[in-house]
């Protein structure tokens, strides 16, 4: 009979089971009532042989607690064994440290999403002149040079923005929450993890998931209005600033890429890993059509979990095929026209200073998404390998 000592954890009720997680390290599982009772007794400081007699007389049910230690353990939820610490690597370090729970309280109110409303209700009303939704609006400059190097700061600071607002409505709950570069199919991200979410209320799940959304929506409301009220170059700029705000939104509803959509689908679903069972139902599908069956996947899930499944496989399959298609088909003969044009022009020996340094800025700019792209996906494979 051991006697253990748990980590700090966080638990929800969830339907018929409960949502039991470490919050500093992002990881939770679904226990039944009586895992969630068993862990009440060990954390009381009863030993494994003391919680499972008590168990049995409140259920009738013998159960085996050691082996749910056992499973505890590998989950990183136990500190101590009989005295012993138990080796475990440190939880990642969180983004941003500094910002505590208390210092962002305020994103979770209820009044904050309204404000957001009536922003975008106005802005909307107004319909402010000059601001149209279209690509000439981004061209707002004469000069090619301002119009990208515009794009890319607003671009970059308007997507810092969005992951930060992910960042501080997670850690208003007790989410440590951490910002880092990542892979989606082809696409190179900037992502916020935020693992742990789902320990906390529905509505404060919601406020994280959508806070990314809220702030681009936001900021092309503000700017929109701000247009309407300048004049000029000003104008131009701040209606261009709109479009760039409003441009990543439609991405977000690629859910077969895991967007912020994408854990809002899941939270209403109510499935535990809608992207891990729909890929694994696929996969099944698959073999079924090349006739090696072999076990349904989704017939452990529950009746509604099992149902999204399915019918989120399909769009896993279409969304990832026609990704996978366009890149074939667009980006990579782009990308190689345009690397290997470059690259002619710095070999050749009667081409101007300017039309080098053109191609060299090409390869160093676009060659360095591609490396950056290579080894971000690289790392998260190796991590993923670890884990």
């Amino acid at each position: 009979m051991s006697r253990v000592r748990l980590h700090e954890l966080a638990a929800r009720p969830d339907g018929t089971e409960w949502i039991v997680g470490r919050p500093a390290t992002g990881t939770f599982v679904a226990v039944p009532e009586a895992g969630k009772r068993a862990l009440d007794l060990l954390g009381e400081g009863l030993s494994t042989g003391e919680a499972a007699r008590r168990l049995e007389e409140e259920t009738g049910h013998d159960l085996d607690v050691a082996d749910f230690v056992d499973a505890l353990v590998e989950l990183g939820f136990v500190a101590e064994v009989d005295g012993r610490a138990v080796p475990l690597p440190d939880p990642p370090k969180p983004t941003l440290p500094r910002i505590r729970p208390a210092h962002v309280r305020w994103t979770l109110s209820p009044l904050l999403p309204v404000l957001i409303v009536l922003l975008i209700v106005t802005a909307l009303i107004a319909r402010p002149e000059g601001v149209a939704l279209s690509y000439r609006t981004l061209l707002w400059s004469e000069h090619g040079s301002l119009v990208l190097a515009f794009g890319a700061a607003s671009g970059w600071a308007l997507l810092l923005l969005h992951e930060l607002a992910h960042l501080v409505t997670a850690r208003a709950t007790g989410v440590p929450a951490r910002m880092r570069l990542g892979t989606r199919l082809q696409f190179l991200v900037m992502q916020t993890d935020i693992s742990g979410i789902e320990l906390a209320p529905g509505r404060h799940r919601m406020t994280a998931y959508l806070a990314g959304i809220g702030v681009n929506l936001a900021a092309a409301s503000a700017a929109a209005l701000a247009a309407g009220a300048a004049e000029g170059t000003a104008r131009r700029m701040l209606a261009a600033l709109t479009v760039l705000a409003l441009l990543p939104l439609p991405f977000q509803l690629m859910v077969f890429m895991r967007t912020d959509l994408y854990f809002v689908l899941q939270d209403l679903t109510r499935c535990r890993d809608l992207y891990g069972d729909g890929r694994a139902y696929a996969r099944y599908a698959a073999r079924r059509l090349l006739a090696r069956p072999g076990a349904d996947p989704s017939r452990t899930l529950p009746a509604h979990e099992r149902r999204a499944v399915r019918l989120y496989s399909v769009v896993l399959v279409l969304g990832t095929a026609l990704c996978l298609a366009f890149l074939a088909a667009v980006t990579l003969p782009a990308d190689i026209a345009l690397l290997t044009r470059a690259a002619r022009t710095l070999t050749a020996r009667d081409r101007s200073l300017g039309a080098r340094l053109d191609a060299a800025a090409v390869l160093i700019t676009l060659g360095g998404i591609h490396v950056l792209w290579a080894r971000t996906w690289w790392r998260r494979r190796r991590e993923r390998r670890r884990g």
